[in-house]
């Protein structure tokens, strides 16, 4: 089996700026109140122009440029979302002929918070076996499409961006180990109800708002919390480490006190968990990928050192990939 790793990274956020300030006019809450039980100041927010596509295109085109490869080089892409442009075609197929890129099989992922760790371990696993060389993953969502913003239980916590890696062969390191797992019995924890071929959308599931995000965050934070720090032990001694041979955590950006208990679960220090999550708030699939193409950018990631990504989220499903860069 071939050495993978990442090999190019590359996000895109979206201009328009929602602090809690704003949020205080337009529903019943405070700064106060979002920083105390999220650590969300602020979070970003596509313009009307821009769908999931538009987002992912840019993140893409600086991943595949961060390479030093061409479109025509990727012949692999995948797509994490749960906001993607239509229900068909797929967000990747719309990526594909928006870069030229040529022969690649294209599908996305649907897989909400671990949705950027699904696929990128469906590419690794490609790639490793030969099947494939070159993949473009890219982790894309508008939340803010499906956000109901009447609701101030759910719609301080979202926003919108994207993040992507190029993943290739490479002759040492990379990704060392996977670890995927779900729970399908705890769906209704977080969902979207109305949409889909169960319940389409009408003038009811408009009025009732069913076609938005319904959380139940009480149980889903008891959840996060015992899964992420099991995510970590579980992939860890897959690859045949322990939790003193990490120099940085890439957590899911769902909730600032999520993220520090699942460190205090693991005896982590504060210094080797990576946030972001007070500028961009919980983007999904996107929130892993922009916050490890972030950690790579300010420095905070170096050649040789141990990789962890770790999420959670709707389904219930959870995963994590070690990666020595």
């Amino acid at each position: 089996m071939r050495k993978v790793g990442i090999i190019g990274v590359g996000e895109y956020l979206p201009k328009k700026i929602l602090t809690n300030q704003r949020l205080e006019k337009m529903v019943d809450t405070s700064d106060e109140w979002i920083t105390t039980r999220t650590g969300i100041k602020e979070r970003r927010l596509a313009a009307k122009n821009e769908a999931t596509s538009d987002l992912a295109i840019q993140a893409a085109r600086r991943a595949i440029k961060d390479a030093r490869l061409k479109p025509q080089d990727i012949d692999l892409v995948i797509v994490a979302t749960i906001t993607p442009d239509s229900a068909f075609p797929s967000v990747a197929c719309i990526l594909q002929d928006a870069l030229g890129i040529k022969n690649a099989a294209c599908f996305d992922v649907s897989a909400a918070c671990a949705g950027f760790v699904y696929a990128i371990t469906i590419a690794q696993q490609f790639i490793a076996c030969g099947s494939y060389k070159k993949a473009l993953v890219v982790g894309a969502e508008v939340l803010s499409s499906v956000t109901d913003w009447k609701d101030r239980n759910t719609c301080v916590l979202f926003g919108d961006g994207a993040g992507a890696a190029v993943l290739a062969q490479v002759k040492s390191g990379g990704i060392l180990a996977t670890y995927l797992n779900s729970d399908g019995s705890k769906k209704e924890l977080l969902m979207i109800y109305a949409g889909g071929s169960r319940m389409p959308i009408s003038r009811k599931t408009l009025t009732n708002r069913l076609h938005y995000i319904k959380m139940q965050g009480n149980e889903l934070f008891k959840l996060a919390v015992t899964l992420m720090a099991e995510v970590a032990q579980t992939v860890l001694k897959r690859a045949g480490l322990e939790c003193k041979d990490i120099d940085l955590v890439i957590p899911h950006q769902a909730n600032v006190r999520i993220i520090m208990a699942m460190a205090k679960k693991l005896g982590l220090p504060r210094e080797k968990i990576y946030l972001n999550i007070e500028k961009y708030g919980n983007m999904s699939s996107a929130s892993t990928a922009t916050a490890l193409v972030e950690a790579v950018k300010k420095g905070r990631i170096k050649k040789g050192d141990i990789v962890l990504l770790d999420a959670f989220g709707a389904g219930l499903v959870w995963g994590g990939c070690v990666i020595k860069w």
